[in-house]
């Protein structure tokens, strides 16, 4: 497999620390607002990635962090805690902001079929974390302490500007944006590891700590939560290309300064989704989201399918012309696949020519476009029908475009209601999540989720039990 590393900006051959197991870290959701389809887009990807590892045989573990504390509206560790932002916004606590909008994002990525990581960590869990590994860059000479706050200090490395496309001259004040400068800072570059109540008074979450009742910067959540679930040696990162100065190159800095080693091989950064005005950006004011497009009458699968074909190392610009062009090609691509007979039995070294074809698409830098064209280059082969499914059920495992549900939905009409025989199982399964669920085993929760969804179930929780439907 071969992946484009922004870490030295080459195409590289993916060999993992460990064998065949890859430690997947991404950088998940600042919870105080809705995610809009450009940060989607990067998710998807990032989803396409995990997927593709699993069905190239790979034991992954994917983590994801939830900022619910310390992000603030400035890179340049300046300007209101976006997450006070939002509560101030809503009129609400910063905890019920978060949990709204923590199930928001969650809802979005299920309508998009994205899964959910192994691992997804608040940062309000992980206090005692943050503070250790402060307290070891202290000890270690790499942060100090000024003006109530603990700073990393970046003049202790050897090389900071780990990407290679940012030049130190160019950055003002270490950050993207005019900001004014925080005159605390050593340099101009070094950024905030832990908050104290001499800079945010009104902060609402807040935590006692050696150095003064304060919160923790953005960057440390990342590296704490992935050294804390991923371990010492993480295989690869992922984010949109806007974390990669400062928010990952933070990350690299202070992880390798705390493990005293190499910490991560692989960097996947997904590039922008534009409109005509250029980035997407909640401080546009209105922005898309996967609701205003299900307003609209679209699938949500459809804008899936509209980032699948594009690479994700190239800018995409949205418009609803190019998603009306998507959502045509994708009811023509359903219907062709939902007209194959489901009578026989796949030919399995016929279909392998198709396999290899797919592998080498998607083991070539995640390539989702060429994947796509797998599919019609099966539909137009001279395959029998059941292999043609086979070989699309497979494909699907990684886009992830429910490509077989009109084949799925025929299927159970055919049965005739209450004389499916999948009901019985499916009620067992609601009964054994409900379960577990009370049981307060997620892990066990979830999978039984991911099993239905599998099965094209859809369940709903209401006041009076739980409803569910095939999709």
């Amino acid at each position: 497999m071969i992946l484009y590393n922004s870490l030295g900006q080459t195409r590289q051959e993916f060999i993992p620390f460990n064998g065949n197991k890859v430690n997947m870290y991404t950088c998940g959701p600042t919870v105080y607002h809705y995610a809009h389809i450009g940060n989607l887009r990067t998710y998807i990807m990032e989803d396409v990635l995990e997927k593709y590892l699993r069905f190239a045989g790979y034991d992954v573990k994917r983590v994801m962090n939830i900022t619910d504390v310390g992000h603030l509206t400035s890179d340049a560790d300046t300007g209101e805690d976006k997450m006070l932002k939002g509560a101030k916004r809503e009129h609400k606590t910063v905890l019920e902001i978060a949990k709204f909008y923590t199930d928001a994002f969650f809802s979005d990525c299920e309508k998009l079929n994205i899964k959910r990581p192994d691992v997804v960590e608040p940062a309000t869990n992980c206090i005692d974390e943050f503070i250790h590994m402060i307290e070891v860059l202290l000890d270690k000479g790499y942060a100090y302490i000024a003006g109530g706050n603990v700073y990393f200090d970046t003049s202790k490395l050897d090389e900071y500007y780990v990407f290679g496309n940012m030049n130190e001259d160019d950055l003002a004040v270490g950050v993207r944006d005019s900001v004014e400068e925080d005159e605390n800072k050593k340099n101009k570059a070094d950024f905030v590891l832990w908050f104290t109540k001499s800079k945010f008074d009104d902060q609402e979450l807040k935590w006692d700590s050696p150095w003064g009742i304060g919160y923790p910067g953005w960057h440390i959540e990342c590296s704490c939560i992935s050294n804390k679930h991923n371990g010492e040696y993480l295989d690869i990162h992922c984010g949109g290309i806007d974390n990669a100065f400062p928010h990952h190159t933070n990350e690299i800095a202070q992880s390798e300064a705390f493990l005293g080693h190499k910490w991560c091989k692989y960097w996947f950064h997904v590039l922008h989704l534009n409109d005509n005005t250029g980035k997407m950006s909640k401080s546009k004011g209105d922005f898309l989201t996967v609701s205003l497009l299900e307003s609209k009458g679209y699938n949500p699968l459809v804008y899936r399918m509209f980032c699948l074909q594009s690479h994700y190392r190239k800018p995409l610009t949205f418009s609803y012309e190019s998603l009306d062009n998507t959502a045509k090609a994708y009811d023509k691509l359903i219907k062709k696949i939902s007209k194959l007979s489901k009578e026989g039995t796949p030919d399995l070294e016929s279909a392998k020519p198709y396999i290899d074809s797919f592998n080498d698409a998607l083991g070539n830098d995640i390539n989702t476009s060429l994947g796509i064209t797998c599919v019609y280059d099966v539909l137009k082969a001279e395959l029998d029908d059941a292999t043609k499914l086979y070989l699309i059920n497979e494909f699907d495992k990684v886009l992830s475009l429910n490509l077989t549900a009109e084949q799925e939905e025929k299927a159970l009409a055919d049965n005739n209601g209450t004389e499916n025989p999948l009901n019985a199982e499916v009620e067992e399964l609601i009964a054994q999540r409900t379960a577990a669920r009370a049981a307060k085993d997620w892990a066990k929760a979830d999978a039984i989720r991911d099993k239905l969804k599998e099965m094209k179930v859809v369940i709903k929780d209401t006041k009076d039990g739980i409803e569910w439907h095939f999709e």
